[in-house]
């Protein structure tokens, strides 16, 4: 039998897939097949997912697994900062570590158990990095621009200004006003930017952020891949990094800084050392159910004979966020 988990980090939900686990590992054809079924939430399980964490050997000196994501149609992402906290409770709780290096596509990231949020809501701290602003580390092209921090770019929206970070994954981020995040501007930009198009043409994720207070925002993202998302971990950790360079008054080094989200709420802290620039990401790492399925059947996408067992966690998570201060009309995204 195999073991499944469902999971989310700030409601940005996932299944983890643990193939040191299996008699051998899936193909990538079938890792793609099977993400595709069962993130569908017509066709998959529990309403569906953004995607699934895949936990392999690792591939790096030092890190105890490494962590694929395989998003809802199949593509891969480098990074998931949302994913890679519930895969740091996963194995921490399989290993009985604290503090350790998950390899992910292009570095060993440091993950640690953080204090609680809240009781039954369990948290964790993972490192954002590599940092690049140049366009070919996104990429883009044909903007006039070899980055982009705090530009205005009239070919991708009038009077918006934007800022483009890898981390590693893509994204640009624009601060604005509540009526413009709340509007439609950001299914337009997003859409746009993730079909065929001459300036992203790998696609990116765009983020949308409105700046409460100091060391304080709400974000909202439409995630390549996937798009609209309650929250995208590596998003939250751009726009925070973004917040730092272009509001420098709004936002400290080495501070912590409380992201709101569809989905909940992070804190991020943004580092420069040793000229580089890193983000450390905390927040739940909630696993909601258990299920259990014959190998052959994962092979093949077959679901009519898993066994799901669901946990109390999602109650405890939504105790938790109905807490939290609201600031603007947004709780789901369609």
């Amino acid at each position: 039998m195999v073991n499944l988990l469902k999971v989310h980090g700030s409601q940005n939900h996932f299944f983890i897939l643990d193939q040191t686990e299996l008699e051998s590992p899936l193909t990538d054809n079938e890792l793609k097949s099977f993400t595709k079924k069962i993130s569908d939430p017509k066709t998959g399980l529990l309403n569906g997912t953004d995607g699934v964490l895949v936990i392999n050997k690792p591939v790096r000196e030092h890190a105890l697994a490494q962590m694929r994501v395989i998003n809802a149609d199949g593509s891969e992402a480098s990074m998931c900062g949302n994913g890679l906290r519930t895969v740091a409770r996963y194995l921490s709780e399989k290993y009985h570590k604290t503090s350790f290096l998950v390899d992910t596509m292009n570095a060993s990231l440091r993950v640690r158990k953080d204090k609680d949020f809240a009781p039954n809501v369990p948290a964790f701290a993972v490192e954002i990095s590599p940092v690049r602003f140049n366009k070919e580390a996104l990429p883009f092209d044909n903007l006039g621009y070899d980055r982009l921090i705090d530009n205005y770019i009239p070919e991708i929206y009038p009077g918006l200004r934007f800022t483009s970070i890898a981390v590693p994954n893509p994204h640009l981020i624009s601060f604005m006003n509540q009526k413009q995040i709340t509007g439609p501007i950001l299914g337009t930009v997003g859409k746009r930017l993730n079909d065929k198009n001459p300036y992203f043409t790998d696609g990116v994720n765009v983020n949308f952020a409105q700046i409460l207070d100091k060391n304080k925002l709400f974000v909202r993202t439409y995630e390549r891949g996937v798009g609209f998302t309650n929250a995208c971990g590596t998003g939250m950790s751009a726009t925070s990094l973004a917040l730092v360079l272009t509001h420098p008054e709004m936002a400290d080094l080495d501070t912590p800084i409380s992201v709101y989200n569809p989905g909940g709420m992070v804190k991020t802290v943004v580092h420069y050392e040793e000229s580089q620039y890193w983000i450390e990401l905390i927040g739940n790492a909630t696993f909601t159910h258990h299920l259990s399925l014959d190998e052959a059947d994962l092979r093949t996408g077959t679901f009519e004979h898993v066994k799901i067992t669901e946990t109390n966690e999602q109650t405890a998570y939504e105790k938790f966020v109905d807490q939290l201060p609201k600031f603007n009309d947004i709780t789901t995204l369609a």
